[in-house]
């Protein structure tokens, strides 16, 4: 089958059978397929999430929040999304776009619902007055590379990843394409920290929480098998040096396990509710 040969039809229907490895999570339509209580734990947070780049960020800021001694114990619940778990009545009510990850906040005299992974970091941030300034160029600056993520991820992610790693055939014209745009934003990474060793400038803030489990993640040979190899990561030497130094962090250690039940045991943390979930698992 040639990437040439397909004629789109007038109206679009959907194939369920259309192959793929994540075809059994993606579906023309919103809301709940079944009915399912979402789990509370006791502390004022409930995080329902993976360990996917986009939960990663989260887990990060909370165990941030926690390493710089502020009251942000929360409960992390695992959303199998093979399983469809994110379909679930009561997950769909959190977030109704049904993807991870979804919080809720109930520290206040409401419960109050959070989707959206930088929407999540700001509420946190500010809640806390941590990882972003209050106000001023510094804080415009943090939320211009946060919002820079979110615009460009999906590039990466349902792009680049999906054609060059999960689709069930290989196309030259989809992987060259994304392949081309994943490297133009190494390079703006690259560029960046060749002036400043944080994302947005001289301080660590939710701006390196948000692009490191999706950029430092791939310099560091983390993401869709050797693309590391195909896409030559060894030459952003500045965006190495970053995705290093925040990997060495000890919170960062323990974030990006949290909601992971996949890979090695050493690094797999399915749910979290203490501390004491970590045991032996990170140094």
């Amino acid at each position: 089958m040639s990437d040439k040969a397909y004629v789109p039809p007038k109206v679009w229907t959907w194939d369920a059978a259309n192959g793929g490895q994540f075809a059994s999570i993606n579906r023309p339509i919103a809301g709940a397929t079944h009915d399912k209580v979402l789990p509370r734990g006791k502390h004022g947070f409930q995080l329902y999430s993976l360990a996917t780049p986009n939960g990663q960020k989260v887990s990060i800021m909370f165990e941030e929040l926690l390493a710089a001694g502020h009251a942000a114990e929360y409960d992390a619940w695992l959303i199998n999304i093979s399983k469809g778990d994110q379909f679930g009545s009561g997950f769909v009510e959190v977030n109704p776009n049904s993807k991870i990850p979804a919080l809720l906040d109930l520290t206040g005299p409401e419960p109050l619902r959070l989707f959206e992974s930088g929407s999540m970091l700001v509420h946190l941030a500010d809640k806390f007055g941590a990882f972003l300034p209050a106000s001023g160029p510094a804080r415009t600056e943090v939320m211009n590379w946060l919002f820079w993520q979110m615009g460009s991820a999906p590039f990466v992610g349902g792009g680049f990843g999906h054609f060059f790693a999960y689709a069930p055939e290989k196309f030259e014209y989809p992987i060259n394409r994304y392949a081309m745009e994943t490297k133009r934003q190494l390079d703006v990474l690259d560029r960046r920290l060749a002036e400043v060793p944080f994302i947005a400038g001289e301080d660590y803030s939710i701006a390196d929480m948000a692009i490191w489990p999706w950029y430092g993640s791939m310099v560091l040979g983390r993401s869709y098998a050797n693309s590391a190899e195909f896409l030559d990561v060894g030459i952003y030497k500045n965006l190495k040096r970053w995705a290093d130094a925040i990997d060495a962090r000890p919170a960062v250690k323990r974030g990006r396990i949290v909601n992971r039940n996949w890979g090695d045991e050493a690094e797999q943390v399915p749910e979290r509710h203490s501390a004491a979930d970590f045991g032996g698992k990170v140094v």
